[in-house]
């Protein structure tokens, strides 16, 4: 965490935390999220426009990705200054880029440290290592193939519905902030 973000929450401890309004998708992309786009649905609904606006400034994404954590309940947030902005997910945490040798990097550039290969009923490509659960990028498939084909992964078989329980992390913070 970058340390302007954590002396602003030491100086203004008690601003509310935001919802809704930062999503992440399958394929590592930040989304800001307006009010105009949260009326239209879910990030994850595939409602035209309920995604928002793709981010694409270089030096805001940087700084995102410098202070994206999650809490202790598996919800993953940016640390805005003294403001925690809870991240929508499109279908995971992470998103994985795969190297040519095998090796793995976080849609953040953080390497990473594999630990399991899972495949799910869609033929989507799992990878749970050191920083937790994500999927592999659809680019970076042809390299999966690879690595299985080679016998240096082990797929293991899967069910989409059961990987946020079984791996600690929550798609829709702001669905569950609306429960609680």
């Amino acid at each position: 965490m970058d340390d302007i973000v954590r002396q602003a929450m030491v100086k203004w401890p008690n601003v509310p935390n935001a919802y809704g309004w930062l999503g992440l998708d399958a394929r590592g992309n930040w989304y800001l999220r307006d009010a105009q786009a949260q009326a239209l649905g879910a990030f994850a609904s595939g409602t035209p426009g309920a995604k928002g606006s793709m981010l694409r400034h270089e030096k805001l994404i940087d700084f995102i990705q410098r202070n994206y954590a999650a809490d202790a309940e598996g919800q993953w947030y940016f640390q805005n200054g003294p403001q925690r902005v809870y991240v929508e997910l499109e279908l995971t945490p992470w998103v994985w880029r795969v190297q040519a040798d095998g090796t793995v990097q976080a849609h953040s550039g953080q390497p990473a440290q594999l630990l399991e290969v899972l495949t799910d009923e869609s033929g989507r490509v799992f990878l749970r290592t050191d920083l937790g659960l994500g999927l592999v990028h659809s680019q970076d498939m042809g390299l999966v193939a690879d690595l299985v084909e080679q016998e240096r992964w082990r797929p293991t078989p899967v069910r989409a519905v059961d990987m946020p329980i079984e791996h600690g992390y929550v798609t829709s913070p702001q669905a569950r902030q609306a429960v609680v």
